[in-house]
């Protein structure tokens, strides 16, 4: 009887199964999937457009979300209080994309008047723990904990919550000392750095204007000694990680103009003036103030230029504001004459490419037991600081390879890039201003670069412990050169050449870039001096 059952049982089971396959089979067929998949794209699409474009920068997270709580402790580090501005007036905040004030548990600074800006001290701590946490549902668990509560992914937070939200982060960085990808030596605080690149990864966002026409905007030149700026400006342009095409939502605002290309277009060759220069950004600026809020919203505290020529700091002169409160990236980071801000401006690294297509040929040098010569200089007599060099050591010494342009006696037995790299101490003085490509080219060639230049301030100072990796000679102690580098023990020197080697990778362009490369590094120094003039009221 069983046996007759299950036979039963079987073919009924099939029946359904034939049954039910014959249904969606003419289901199937009877569905245009065309039009199904095109309907389901516009849709995705218009929803996306939606969430990009179509909601005020405010209100857009409160639309899907609960409200967000932001409460911050007391307990950080800071060197020195901070003073709230008196806010900025309603009449320089206009348009369509008009922001609310901000919470009371937050206040932003974006004014910095000449001498009188508050500047608040990133503190600096000892490495102690392995590992920070880097979830961002463990950060708002450990920030609440310790009295900074936030209930929502850092990518919803509002433009300016983010940026306190960041801020207070880093007051309460994770000390560490254990991390494969930084060398601690190189850092006056890594666990600092290391939470605050972390947080420029996971917020900032930069929205680059497009106003502008060529050659003098969008066109960078990345060959030659102003490649700086250009390298910066080609891999910002093409980036997708960072800039968005929504204003609304950017961090950071751009000002994508070469001061190279601006010397090539509107420079009249024995005129010596740059004034039409100066005037010419000046207009672009007020054009850019006149067509958006977001200048006047801020000052312009929160927009950036990039420039390496010379001329970089006098083509902001005629426009206060920018000048003043603008972040200026700049490879003349004269800190004399009110040239460069320091705490606000930023010393941009002046790199010589020879080759755009290979920028990274012929790094790397000889061992220390090889390095046969003690210090070594070739260059044109540029400026106040390398007549004098000449005068005491040219031909003076063996040990001192000290030349003007490098005869070509001596290039056809060894060239110049030979001689960096068989150098223990490579001479950087400054030529008409103060910065010196040479500096780069010593860590490239892993010599110890030598700075002689007074009031200079050399690259990503904010983060990096220049000290570890270079010595610095004041521009009195030319004739005593010689002594203050011999004085310099072995176990010294070996302790400088490795720590050159190690900081080797923070200076490197690469066509895409990588983590802690030199795109990055100059990207964070932006972010760094813009989160160092948040204001949080305690």
């Amino acid at each position: 009887m069983a046996a007759a059952f299950f036979p039963r049982v079987t073919f009924r089971l099939k029946v359904e199964i034939v049954r039910r396959w014959c249904w969606w089979t003419t289901f199937f067929a009877s569905v245009d999937w065309t039009k199904l998949i095109l309907a389901t794209a516009l849709v995705s699409t218009a929803f996306h457009v939606f969430l990009t474009y179509g909601l005020p920068p405010y209100s857009s997270d409160s639309f899907f979300f609960p409200s967000i709580s932001l409460s911050y402790a007391t307990e950080g580090k800071v060197a020195a209080a901070l003073q709230s501005p008196s806010p900025l007036p309603s009449s320089l905040v206009a348009g369509p994309w008009q922001s609310p004030a901000l919470p009371e548990a937050s206040s932003l600074s974006s004014s910095y008047p000449d001498g009188s800006f508050s500047h608040s001290s990133i503190p600096v701590g000892i490495s102690v723990s392995k590992h920070s946490t880097e979830n961002e549902t463990s950060n708002a668990r450990s920030a609440h904990s310790s009295g900074s509560k936030v209930e929502r992914p850092l990518r919803w937070l509002p433009t300016d919550d983010a940026l306190v939200y960041a801020k207070s982060e880093i007051e309460r960085a994770p000390i560490i000392y254990d991390d494969p990808d930084l060398h601690p030596a190189l850092f006056r605080n890594v666990s600092i750095f290391r939470r605050s690149y972390e947080l420029m990864e996971k917020i900032l966002k930069v929205y680059i204007y497009q106003e502008g026409e060529k050659p003098i905007f969008h066109r960078p030149a990345r060959r030659g000694i102003y490649a700086s700026e250009g390298w910066f400006m080609k891999l910002l342009e093409q980036n997708k990680h960072f800039v968005v095409r929504n204003p609304n939502r950017a961090h950071l605002f751009y000002l994508p103009y070469s001061s190279r290309q601006l010397e090539e277009a509107l420079y009249v060759p024995g005129s010596h003036t740059i004034r039409p220069l100066s005037l010419f950004i000046r207009d672009y600026v007020n054009m850019i103030a006149a067509k958006y809020p977001f200048w006047n919203r801020t000052r312009g505290s929160d927009h950036f230029v990039v420039s390496c020529h010379d001329w970089g700091p006098q083509i902001t002169r005629d426009h206060d504001e920018l000048r003043r409160n603008a972040i200026r990236a700049l490879c003349n980071a004269d800190e004399s004459r009110g040239i460069f801000i320091r705490g606000k401006d930023v010393s941009l690294p002046e790199t010589i490419v020879r080759r755009v297509r290979r920028p990274l040929q012929d790094l790397g040098g000889k061992p220390i037991s090889q390095r046969s010569i003690l210090a070594f200089y070739a260059g044109q007599m540029h400026g106040r600081v390398r007549p004098i060099l000449l005068k005491y050591w040219r031909g003076k010494d063996e040990d001192m390879k000290i030349y003007g342009p490098l005869p070509s006696r001596v290039s056809k037995v060894m060239s110049y890039v030979q001689h960096m790299k068989t150098s223990r101490f490579c001479i950087c003085p400054m030529g008409y201003e103060v910065n010196s490509p040479r500096i780069v080219e010593a860590i490239y060639y892993e010599c110890v670069p030598v700075i002689i230049a007074d009031n200079f301030v050399p690259p990503f100072d904010e983060v990096l412990d220049w000290s570890s990796f270079s010595v610095v000679v004041a521009e009195k102690d030319i004739p005593i050169l010689k002594n203050i580098l011999q004085e310099i023990s072995l176990s010294r020197y070996i302790s400088l050449q490795t720590n050159v080697k190690k900081l080797q990778k923070h200076f490197l362009w690469h066509a895409k870039p990588i983590k802690y490369d030199l795109f990055h590094m100059i990207l964070h120094s932006i972010w760094f001096s813009r989160l160092n003039h948040i204001q949080i009221r305690r």
